[in-house]
């Protein structure tokens, strides 16, 4: 008589699960209006929080865009402050905006894109819209305002690192308003346009590699942007080095430039840039 064990059918193998791409494998280029259909859904998640929930995001988000002081002041420390140093230490800038975009805390320039792309295609959004950027840039203020009492008043700083940022700041405001306007739009165009590449990039990677890339040129260029530099104007106030008032003109001159590159050079381009694709799209399909 035969083995049992030979009369029995071998079990079928279990069929192995279908394999999913993950989302960081996805390389297909996305389009302009994919790209402006997340930057939305991202301004409806934002405009959705409570004023609470912003003013908290926005404070943290300010107090952590003094890691790019630090870092640029770690730089000038260590090398010193020739031309071919400050390039080095423009590396270590994009740092504060790093942390803040990856970690989705809340940044005034990085508003200038997403709600206004929405309120471009639903106007009922601007009110809410106002009410983020009323919330928001106070908050960053008072979150730069934090980092900087704690570099002056405290310990926790080399005070080399301190008197660096201080230098920093009182460059920063030794420039005519028409200058700090100016440089603030080239800013807030960069920032913006970081927002709105991030929104189309498929990996937490490649995201990091688009804001370091664009926010060092804003280091590079010392360009103004209205609380990264905050952090070092402020270190400058509290030293006694800068007086409060000029702290608050260049903020004005420093914020409306970033409200001009972030939305005119940014958002209406890129949303004009996203409906025409999907209108010649449109006009496409009806000629086929």
């Amino acid at each position: 008589m035969p083995h049992r064990a030979a009369l029995e059918c071998p079990k079928p193998e279990p069929s192995a699960p279908a394999e999913v791409t993950p989302p960081q494998k996805i390389l297909g280029r996305p389009t302009a209006k994919e790209i402006f259909t997340e930057v939305a859904t991202n301004a409806r998640r934002e405009l959705r929080r409570t004023t609470l929930a912003l003013g908290i995001s926005g404070v943290g988000g300010g107090a952590f865009m003094g890691l790019s002081a630090l870092g640029m002041a770690f730089a000038a420390v260590m090398l010193g402050h020739s031309p071919a140093d400050h390039l080095i230490a423009s590396a270590f800038y994009p740092v504060g905006f790093i942390v803040v975009i990856i970690g989705r805390s809340q940044l005034f320039t990085e508003n200038t894109l997403y709600p206004v792309a929405l309120v471009l295609a639903e106007r009922r959004h601007l009110r809410n819209t106002l009410r983020l950027w009323s919330v928001v840039l106070p908050a960053n203020v008072a979150g730069a305002l934090g980092f900087a009492a704690i570099a002056v008043f405290t310990p926790a700083l080399d005070p080399r690192l301190v008197t660096a940022m201080s230098q920093f700041g009182a460059s920063a405001l030794h420039h005519s308003f028409a200058a700090i306007f100016w440089s603030g739009v080239i800013a807030g165009w960069i920032i913006a346009l970081t927002a709105w590449l991030v929104s189309g990039s498929h990996s937490i990677t490649g995201s990091v590699m688009i804001i370091w890339m664009l926010t060092f040129f804003v280091a590079l260029g010392n360009f103004a942007h209205c609380i990264a530099t905050s952090c070092e104007i402020l270190i400058t106030v509290l030293t006694g080095n800068a007086a409060c008032s000029a702290y608050g003109s260049w903020l004005f001159f420093a914020a409306s430039g970033n409200i001009v590159g972030g939305v005119v050079l940014v958002t209406v381009l890129e949303y004009g840039q996203a409906i025409f694709a999907e209108d010649t799209a449109k006009a496409e399909e009806k000629t086929h």
